[in-house]
């Protein structure tokens, strides 16, 4: 069976800047890699990455290029008020962020069985998910 991955916005946007890191290569690697199985975002993962492309003083083209790119390879998953509940019942349980347990409630909404981020705890089993950190963790997948 496929694994069904929820990719943070903090990885979309290391492939978007292209900075001279390797974590742009790790990442480029870790999306081929996974090509053929679904990834999903939310409307939040959207909104995130195209604020920090503003903020880094990106065009509109340039941004519309990578919004379309996100809904191309994409399944995108709305907000709802079970996602919103869940995200309270996440931060109660492991002191997550706000935004942080929107995206873990999304993801687990989605019936996804990863989360691909760096901001959260690798390794971090939460019901049946696994959070990974995809630049610790990704060659011992």
């Amino acid at each position: 069976m496929a694994d069904k991955i929820f990719i943070d916005s903090n990885i979309w946007l290391y492939l978007f800047l292209k900075d001279e890191s390797n974590k742009f290569e790790i990442v480029e690697n870790y999306i081929l890699k996974n090509s053929n199985n679904p990834i999903y975002i939310s409307y939040q993962v959207i909104n995130e990455v195209t604020n920090q492309l503003i903020r880094r003083s990106f065009s509109e083209g340039i941004i519309k290029k990578n919004i379309e790119y996100l809904f191309k390879i994409c399944t995108i998953h709305n907000y709802s008020k079970e996602i919103i509940l869940l995200a309270s019942s996440l931060r109660e349980k492991y002191s997550f962020s706000f935004w942080d347990s929107m995206i873990v409630a999304s993801a687990i909404n989605c019936g996804c069985n990863i989360l691909a981020t760096e901001d959260m705890q690798g390794g971090l089993r939460i019901d049946n998910m696994v959070i990974v950190d995809v630049f610790k963790d990704v060659q011992s997948r």
